[in-house]
């Protein structure tokens, strides 16, 4: 009762890193409330799911394995989840903001009335103090107070503001969190749980399992944005597709991965696989040269943990400079190619 649940997603047999980076969280979010932390893997042949999660914190951990479980499908997931939920009586529950998550997330929680904080990028718990407003212009009096609310801060109005998120009335209090916004760190490699191994057919009916998949063509990205160490982004500033070239350049000599901001997507500077940001990937590089990039906060919230930053940028006033760790005002076309000869000058 009253715990923390995280839904694992898995593909062949692997626990996919967003689920991981929600257990760590999870983790930290439980041992505030002094609660446990409880994930649920749905799926086939789940004997190594108990290693893969156990080392991240997770006190229990409750297997549905069924071969028609596997690969996802709609229908039977929200089923478990929504009678494992209504039996147990979560207080907060995670997934991850992936196609499955923003499949499976609205279908649980409309089936139980809680509610839902799509694409979060950071939570935490706090209380709240609900209001009793009377007229234009007078003080609110204080009314109930709510202890050990889920906060979730997630950007919104186009990410103009940075919006904070309660549901102080209905539970599980339930959130989708983006990929690479968590940090994934294990608390105990040798740390062990309880597993909890339910019949299936207890909570799944035949009309469940109506589709069924035939087949999956699945590629795998080109490009590793999110685990490369050193990247070089750049935003509309940079000017065209051919200026892009440079960051290409520069990225070739010191090992980087190149990303762009949302308006260099949409200007066709470079493709979408590349987007960092909000509405794209989640970075924490080494090194982040931001080159073009003014810094609006739809990018900064993909890029903000990123451990150096430097930024290239004409405009001394660009609102990504608040947060770079070196600048250098000057335009692409000077700055880019001076870089490339001094580092392969300088490089041993």
């Amino acid at each position: 009762m009253n715990n923390l649940y995280v839904y694992c997603e898995i593909e062949d047999g692997v626990v996919a890193d967003v689920s991981l980076e929600l257990l760590t969280k999870g983790r930290s979010l439980a041992t505030t409330l002094g609660c446990q932390l409880e994930a649920v893997a749905i799926g086939h042949h789940l004997n190594g799911i108990g290693t893969q999660v156990f080392p991240y914190g997770v006190d229990a951990l409750h297997l549905f394995d069924d071969a028609r479980l596997y690969p996802y499908t709609s229908l039977p997931h929200t089923a478990i989840l929504v009678k494992l939920f209504e039996d147990e009586k979560p207080q907060i529950a995670l997934m991850g903001a992936t196609s499955i998550g923003r499949d499976l997330g609205p279908r649980v929680s409309s089936a139980l009335g809680s509610g839902l904080t799509a694409d979060c990028t950071s939570l935490e718990i706090g209380d709240h103090e609900d209001k009793k407003w009377g007229k234009i212009g007078e003080t609110g009096e204080i009314g109930k107070t709510h202890k050990n609310l889920l906060y979730q801060i997630r950007p919104a109005f186009g990410g103009n503001i940075i919006a904070t998120i309660i549901n102080p009335d209905c539970r599980p209090q339930m959130a989708t969190v983006r990929e690479g916004v968590m940090k994934k760190e294990m608390l105990d490699a040798n740390r062990k749980g309880k597993t909890i191994r339910h019949e299936v057919k207890n909570y799944v009916n035949d009309t469940d399992f109506v589709v069924s998949i035939i087949d999956r063509q699945m590629e795998k990205s080109k490009t590793n944005i999110k685990g490369a160490s050193i990247i070089v982004a750049g935003g509309y500033g940079v000017g065209s597709k051919e200026n892009f070239r440079l960051l290409y350049d520069l990225a070739s000599v010191i090992g980087a991965e190149v990303g762009g901001s949302r308006a260099a997507v949409d200007a066709g500077f470079i493709e979408h696989e590349r987007q960092i940001g909000q509405t794209g990937v989640t970075v924490r590089p080494k090194l982040y040269i931001a080159c073009g990039i003014s810094g609006q906060i739809q990018h900064i919230s993909g890029m903000q943990e990123s451990s150096l930053i430097i930024s290239i940028n004409n405009d001394p006033n660009a609102p990504v400079n608040a947060i770079a760790d070196y600048i250098i005002t000057g335009t692409i076309e000077d700055v880019l190619p001076k870089m490339i000869t001094s580092y392969k000058r300088n490089k041993k």
